[in-house]
């Protein structure tokens, strides 16, 4: 996925597409959470308690949506979000909103 924030229809298809199954989706989350700091496939597994051929469909199909990055750290491989494809994704999706009105996508306070 381009990192920018002007991303093609067919990348945003692929992101949805890889974010609409229950799995990868924890799996994002859980990225998403760990911040930069990412987190190894071992952690993951052991998060979200799925086996490790499981994860690793999960994580290759994340990858190639362009949603996570993995770096090799010694003998692991850390998994990251990458935070600039989602802020690209979430771009595109609110790119024609709303008629051009402001809209305030941050969660409301309650009263």
């Amino acid at each position: 996925m381009e990192t920018n924030r002007t991303i093609r229809s067919s990348d945003a298809v692929s992101a949805l597409g890889a974010l609409a199954q229950e799995h990868r989706l924890a799996v994002f989350r859980a990225l998403v959470q760990a911040g930069q700091s990412g987190l190894a496939a071992g952690a993951i597994a052991d998060r979200l308690g799925l086996p490790s051929s499981s994860l690793s469909f999960h994580l290759s199909n994340l990858r190639e949506s362009g949603l996570i990055t993995q770096q090799r750290e010694g003998r692991s491989i850390i998994y990251r979000a990458d935070f600039s494809a989602m802020r690209g994704l979430v771009a595109y999706l609110l790119e024609n909103c709303c008629g051009d009105e402001p809209v305030q996508i941050a969660k409301e306070e309650t009263e």
